[in-house]
């Protein structure tokens, strides 16, 4: 028996003694040879993250104005399992059916999803109907589901929502192909959207931190925080104003003659700041599922398109001839035919049989296609041409940032004659761009320098407060301003000669317009149809002071009676902008005379000068609106919202033209406005009325203007020049010389 004790003892002992053995080199194991296996698992179960989501960089025209921003979206979402328990399946189908709009059967779908197993699941997303919607449809949802519960006496519907972002457009389709959009998962698709998106979009945050298991953070948890970067904030040229005037008139247009597609594109030819830019068809960023791509609503013409310009593009050989000092207006020529040695076939001016022998000018006025290509191809020549073509920017991207820019293409065979003949006048072997063609026009406008076209004005990190400016870039002088000044005076008489001037449809009463129509046969196959045309128009205003170049082109426009060239359907659409952008950017018209066809300066007499009206106590705003109205030329300085005192006062006989400042709150530094052009007396009462320090340098009018600090106060220099008859501030000519009439 005692044995028998003996032998159990020792076995329990030895089991005992075995099971710790085996502990041992359990733990063992898991402590020294997989401990940093265990230590990783262990770490992912208390180790929990949670991401900032980083905001998306607002997108605003040049006043401020918000055209893209995120804001609150919410998507609805069904619970299967809590529907089935409560019976109200059929209810939440037909009140979500008619609330979102999603067909019945989708929506049954989703109400009775079930896994694997059989068992109804939780949580449901009603795509795409229910997701990221409005507030305002949001809040229709969540009364419907209350009312539910109410009805059946329980807490719990099985419906509800959750909080997201949306990229949210506040002018639906206005500037829609410069903004683009992002999709519902917020990816950039196109437009400035994709083509900043890296700025745009930001970093999201992280925080790092140790919890229980009950996902309660730790006390003495070891938190790792990577602050979020939002996404920068970005300023553009585009004018919202303005873009208004350019698709409501492009509307019109479109309904009018049902072309297959419109471009306009408006700029400052002195910065090339783009000031609106639209085609149609377009879309609309916050519904862009609702356009095809077949439809063509996303496709941006006004870069991507490459077209034959067709007589536009002669705005390029006549600066070319300027420049070389070939043409001379008073010289004629034989229109209506011209035969090229080497090929066969005359080319003709579009009315065959001519105007009999006329003067270049009236060539240039009446689009002759033989004056250009005797000056293109006989007079310059086909090298020299090439050159100018090249120089204008016509083989080159502009630069303009804005994704999807295509390059024009010029290459004519030096060897065929025709082909260079035909350059000339913009047929053949060339194909641009509306961007190209708008930036080349913009060289003559602004003194013969070709710049980059920009859409961003500004782009601001939130983050740090660091704004970065964009300057305007000028690419190369193309021709000299006297050129340019004297080309443009030739194009401004395309416009107002009402009889022969094929722009006359461009004509604005009181302002200088300068411009050129374009209608060119497009080619079917291997053979030109003179069924199908793109009709054009590019010009700028006013010629003595270049404020905008607009372009507007008109794919195949469905004119009665033939009636589709450039001077009957695109030239007005450019008057309708043009005359609504000029007085909105507080340019005032000028009283005009119309003698044998072209227009002329007059200068007021004293019973057409009219007084200043009183202005001081109003806000800067009604003032701004009421000089508008009335057509004064004014500038508004300071940074408050009432006119604390005015210059000229009230009552004060204006001369033609002459500009009223209107001086509100000055801040700490004072804004001195540009003086250029005003008497020395006007300057003097205006920067006394600043309270700045005066130096003046030379005699006559204000030329220029340079500010300094000295001694703790602001001190403006004047820089004066006589000025001609024409208002124009110029350099003392030698005493031989005559200031040259216009």
């Amino acid at each position: 028996m005692l044995k028998r004790i003996k032998l159990r003892t020792l076995f329990i002992g030895g089991c005992i003694t075995l099971f710790f053995l085996v502990l041992v080199a359990r733990v063992f194991y898991v402590q020294v040879l997989s401990g940093e296996y265990w230590q990783e698992k262990a770490a992912k179960q208390w180790a929990h993250s949670s991401t900032i989501k980083a905001v998306r960089g607002e997108i605003e025209d040049r006043n401020g104005n918000v055209l893209a921003s995120d804001v609150p979206a919410y998507t609805i979402v069904v619970n299967p399992e809590v529907i089935a328990e409560r019976g109200i399946g059929e209810e939440v189908i037909e009140g979500l059916h008619e609330l979102l709009g999603k067909p019945a059967d989708e929506l049954k779908k989703l109400v009775e999803a079930k896994d694997d197993k059989g068992s109804y699941l939780k949580n449901r997303e009603i795509r795409n109907e229910g997701w990221k919607i409005d507030k305002e449809l949001k809040d229709k949802v969540v009364a419907f589901y209350e009312e539910l519960g109410k009805k059946h006496d329980i807490r719990e519907t099985g419906v509800g929502f959750v909080t997201e972002q949306k990229r949210y457009y506040p002018k639906n389709t206005l500037a829609a192909h410069i903004l683009g959009y992002t999709d519902r998962d917020g990816v950039a698709v196109m437009g400035l959207e994709k083509y900043f998106d890296q700025q745009l979009k930001g970093t999201d945050g992280k925080l790092l931190y140790q919890s229980d298991g009950k996902g309660i953070k730790l006390p003495n948890s070891e938190d790792t925080y990577q602050p979020v970067v939002n996404g920068s904030n970005i300023k553009l040229t585009v004018d919202s104003t303005i873009q208004h005037y350019i698709e409501e008139a492009m509307k019109k247009a479109y309904e009018e003659y049902k072309p297959k597609s419109i471009s306009v594109i408006a700029a400052d030819p002195n910065t090339m700041e783009i000031l609106g830019l639209a085609n149609m068809p377009t879309f609309n960023p916050n519904e862009f599922w609702k356009t095809s791509v077949e439809a063509g609503g996303f496709y941006n013409h006004a870069i991507k398109s490459r077209y034959e310009p067709g007589s536009t593009f002669k705005i390029v050989t006549l600066a070319g001839a300027v420049e070389e000092n070939l043409f001379n207006p008073d010289a004629t020529f034989q229109s209506g035919q011209i035969r090229i040695k080497g090929y066969s076939k005359p080319l003709h001016d579009i009315n065959r049989v001519g105007w009999g022998e006329i003067t270049f000018l009236e060539g240039v006025k009446r689009s002759s296609n033989v004056a250009f290509v005797k000056l293109g191809y006989e007079m310059l020549g086909q090298e020299r041409l090439l050159q100018y073509i090249n120089d204008f920017g016509f083989n080159e991207k502009t630069g303009i940032d804005l994704p999807g820019e295509t390059i024009g293409i010029v290459n004519p065979n030096p060897s065929i004659a025709s082909e260079n003949a035909t350059l000339a006048y913009g047929h053949g072997k060339v194909l641009v761009t509306p961007i190209q063609q708008l930036t080349a026009v913009a060289a003559i406008a602004n003194g013969g320098k070709l710049m980059v076209p920009h859409v961003v004005k500004e782009v601001t990190d939130p983050n740090t407060g660091k704004k970065t400016v964009t300057q305007p870039e000028v690419v190369r002088q193309v021709i000299s301003e006297e050129s340019a000044r004297e080309t443009g005076g030739y194009l401004e008489q395309v416009v107002a000669d009402q009889v022969k001037g094929t722009g006359r449809h461009a004509y604005i009463e009181g302002y200088r317009v300068a411009g050129k129509t374009g209608t060119a046969i497009k080619v079917s196959g291997s053979d030109y149809d003179r069924n199908k045309v793109l009709s054009s128009f590019i010009g700028y205003a006013p010629v003595n002071d270049p404020k905008i170049a607009v372009i507007v082109i008109i794919d195949e426009p469905q004119g009665e009676d033939g009636g589709n060239g450039g001077g009957a359907v695109a030239a007005p659409v450019f008057q309708e902008i043009v005359s609504q952008a000029l007085p909105y950017m507080g340019v005032p018209k000028v009283t005009t005379g119309n003698e044998g066809g072209s227009s002329k300066t007059v200068k007021a007499t004293a019973s057409a000068q009219r007084s200043a009206p009183d202005l001081t106590g109003k806000t800067v705003q009604a003032a701004r609106q009421l000089l508008i109205d009335q057509g004064f030329d004014f500038e508004a300085v300071g940074e408050g919202g009432t006119v604390v005192s005015q210059y000229p006062e009230k009552g004060t006989m204006l001369a033609s033209g002459q500009r009223i400042y209107l001086l509100s709150q000055q801040g700490d530094k004072p804004v001195i406005p540009d003086l250029r052009g005003q008497s020395l007396r006007d300057a003097l009462e205006i920067l006394s009325l600043l309270k700045v320090g005066i130096a003046v340098d030379g005699e006559g009018y204000v030329s220029g203007q340079t500010e300094e600090i000295k001694d703790g106060k602001t001190l403006v220099t004047l820089t004066l020049n006589p000025i001609n008859e024409y208002g124009e501030n110029i350099p003392v000519p030698p005493a031989e010389e005559e200031v040259p009439e216009e």
